[in-house]
């Protein structure tokens, strides 16, 4: 009987595909395992047959539905095992399976494809790259060491006449995967040593050091990061059963270079876009830490408890090993802080809320007549008073005040300190302090004692951490190879806190790497919500510059997000309704639908206009890790770290996006003013990069001066 394997490529697919088409795949897949290979050839309802004009000989198509068509790879060699690629409409099966050709990579043994018609195409002869390009890219790797690395003719010819990093990025959809990480580890300037170590060697199976077989069978049992080979109907349901977040653990070969290093030899970054999968790397990492010592004991912590709670449930799934599991504490920086600081000193700690905060300094402000809001005042307490750990009045004479934009000269500093020990007096008053402050008070505790240390720490959504919960961490784990592991994306940065590793005394200089591909959501999806940014300067997590989004892509594409206006809020929640319904009828799962907005009271009416439709619907606020069925209501702050099928972004109008309470006025401080703006775009823009499928943003009335041009909407 044949064996079915299914390429990456195919999953890619699989979940936009409508309910009658999936219910033909699952068809057309039962029968590879019912009839011979004799049989499946002449089986008339599956029509399996060969492309016409082909690059590749082997590939076939098989028929889903009337107008969908399924793109088999065959085996040649004897063997039994095919390959489903994809499923496609009719035209466009023909036209993908008639460019792609599959081969076995030299190196690593692994099977690999590559768009041989488009690198054709994009490479000049090689006269004419000698003659209008003397300078090349990888003039310095003779082809022995290229060939080495997996190299084949084709990509030699293409690298040659390469002669910088934006030409390289040009075929980073066209080339090899395998062979395109090569070349950019290379252009990144790692030895060819250090990539057949970290590319090549992490790659390829064990067994198959001196194989020489291009057997396709043999090719695709080695390739188990791309492909899922499936022998038995029970396996095969299972895996199409799947759900949604099942898959949200894998692992792409961009990826594994990085999560399964042997060692970095000290704190490691790894950045990228939304969907690169900067968090499967962290849980990947925290896989591959374990397995180095039967003790090793690794904190993973991120910012908020929704997100904690996410990593947990991931990890469990990856590790599926309860011991394993014990040797890894999951939770946020702040409760981790309050635990230290709680069992240290006997203490019952009850911090004090952002909006409790805010009104302790609005008081300030009325009492002691003060020309700032209560919001600089809580600014400045932040960034300047805990983010440097200024404890005296001369201290905060003498400081420079990094990150703020408006100057104060002696006496405004002198009256703005009587302010701050105004404030930590009625906290000591009433008993209470702030998360800040306590994660201050955990630094210098854990400096004195062993008791809370681990061997290995993992950071996720680094970019919203505060320098107090920096400092927690150095001091959580002590300093040596492999001691921080820290990933995130300072374009999605969404709360007041900014940060340089390097002012915490944490340097990642040699150890950075990033991620350039989105695996989650379409290129369609990703190129409006980009736009969204509009090329704003962010500055990276490292301190060294700015961080910018050049070569981040998807290789995934479908429909263009859809951006309606509306006269009512009544008509764009009955029109938001509409899609929903309409979304469930093409089979999507509820809980793979979000419906976000920036405040709560537009969910409310979602929520009612849902239940009056017959929709049920849960607040992830209220359940953030809930299993129940229900499409998903959040604010645009909880949809951080979620991902889901199909999101609607609602209520983006002029008033809400940006929100004028968040933002410092210009004139008071204008790098804040900056900073609060860059914000609230990259709220919207975190919030619109949780969809993978579809995208839909609506707002009634003036819509908000965020969205891209009417031309692009």
């Amino acid at each position: 009987m044949p064996q079915l394997a299914f390429a990456n490529s195919f999953w890619d697919t699989y979940d936009q595909l409508e309910k009658q088409v999936k219910s033909g795949a699952r068809k057309a897949m039962a029968k590879f395992q019912q009839l011979t290979v004799a049989e499946l050839y002449a089986d008339k309802g599956l029509h399996l047959e060969s492309v016409d004009k082909a690059r590749d000989p082997r590939m076939r198509t098989i028929r889903i539905t009337d107008f969908w068509r399924g793109i088999v790879l065959a085996p040649d060699d004897g063997s039994d095992i095919f390959l489903l690629l994809s499923v496609v409409p009719h035209d466009d099966a023909y036209t993908w399976a008639a460019k792609r050709v599959y081969t076995v990579n030299t190196a690593t043994r692994a099977l690999e494809v590559r768009n041989v018609v488009a690198i054709e195409q994009l490479t000049p002869p090689l006269e004419q790259a000698a003659t209008e390009a003397p300078a090349h890219l990888f003039a310095k790797h003779s082809d022995r060491v290229l060939r080495d690395l997996g190299i084949d003719d084709q990509v030699l010819r293409a690298a040659r006449a390469i002669t910088d990093k934006a030409q390289l990025e040009a075929f980073g959809g066209l080339l090899p995967e395998d062979q395109f990480e090569v070349l950019q580890f290379l252009v990144e300037g790692f030895t060819p040593e250090e990539v057949y170590r970290d590319v090549v060697v992490v790659r390829r199976p064990a067994d198959v050091a001196d194989e020489t077989t291009d057997s396709l069978a043999r090719a695709i049992i080695n390739t188990t990061s791309r492909i899922t080979l499936v022998t038995s109907p029970d396996e095969l349901a299972e895996i199409l059963d799947k759900p949604f977040a099942a898959w949200r653990v894998f692992l792409h070969p961009s990826q594994r270079r990085v999560a399964y290093r042997v060692s970095f030899n000290g704190p490691a970054q790894v950045t990228g876009g939304p969907g690169t999968g900067k968090t499967v790397v962290a849980l990947h990492r925290v896989k591959h830490l374990l397995s180095r010592s039967p003790k090793t004991r690794v904190l993973l912590t991120t910012f908020t408890n929704a997100l904690a709670r996410t990593l947990r449930e991931n990890l469990a799934l990856l590790l599926d090993d309860d011991k394993l599991l014990a040797r890894v504490q999951v939770t946020t920086v702040d409760a981790f802080a309050n635990r230290v600081v709680r069992d240290r000193t006997g203490q019952p700690l009850s911090p004090l809320t952002d909006i409790d905060e805010r009104q302790i300094w609005r008081r300030l402000t009325r009492r002691l007549d003060l020309p700032w809001s209560e919001q600089f005042l809580m600014q400045e307490f932040r960034h300047v008073v805990l983010a440097q750990r200024v404890k005296t009045k001369d201290d905060y004479l003498q400081v420079e005040r990094r990150g703020r934009g408006s100057a104060l000269r002696t006496v405004h500093r002198e009256q703005l300190w009587q302010a701050v020990e105004a404030f930590l007096a009625e906290l000591r008053s009433a008993g209470t302090t702030t998360h800040l402050q306590i994660c201050d008070q955990a630094a210098e505790l854990l400096h004195t004692s062993d008791e809370y240390r681990f061997d290995h720490v993992v950071v996720d959504e680094a970019q919203d951490l505060h320098p107090a919960q920096w400092r927690v961490l150095r001091a959580a784990v002590p300093i040596g190879a492999d001691d921080l592991f820290i990933t995130g994306d300072p374009h999605q940065r969404i709360y007041d806190a900014r940060v340089s590793l390097r002012a915490v005394g944490i340097s990642v200089t040699g150890r950075s790497s990033r991620l350039r591909i989105n695996y989650r959501s379409t290129a369609e999806i990703l190129a409006w919500s980009t736009s969204v940014i509009d090329g704003t300067a962010i500055e990276e997590l490292g301190g060294d510059g700015n961080d910018n989004l050049a070569g981040y892509r998807s290789l995934l594409h479908g429909k263009r997000p859809r951006s309606s206006g509306y006269p009512s809020e009544q008509a764009e929640v009955a029109a938001l309704s509409a899609r929903v319904r309409d979304w469930l009828g093409q089979g999507v799962l509820p809980s793979e639908i979000a419906v976000c907005a920036r405040f709560n009271l537009m969910l409310d009416k979602v929520h009612d206009q849902l239940a009056a439709d017959g929709v049920l619907s849960i607040r992830v606020r209220d359940q953030p890790g809930s299993k129940g069925d229900g499409v998903r209501l959040a604010s645009m702050h909880a949809m951080k770290g979620l991902e889901f099928r199909c999101v609607a972004v609602v209520g983006v109008t002029e008033k809400a996006m940006p929100f004028a309470k968040e933002i410092t006025p210009a004139e008071v401080d204008r790098r804040q003013h900056e900073s609060d703006t860059l914000k609230e775009r990259c709220l919207l823009f975190v919030a619109c990069t949780r969809a993978r499928d579809a995208l839909e943003v609506s707002w009634s009335g003036t819509p908000s001066s965020f969205l891209p041009t009417r031309e692009g909407r």
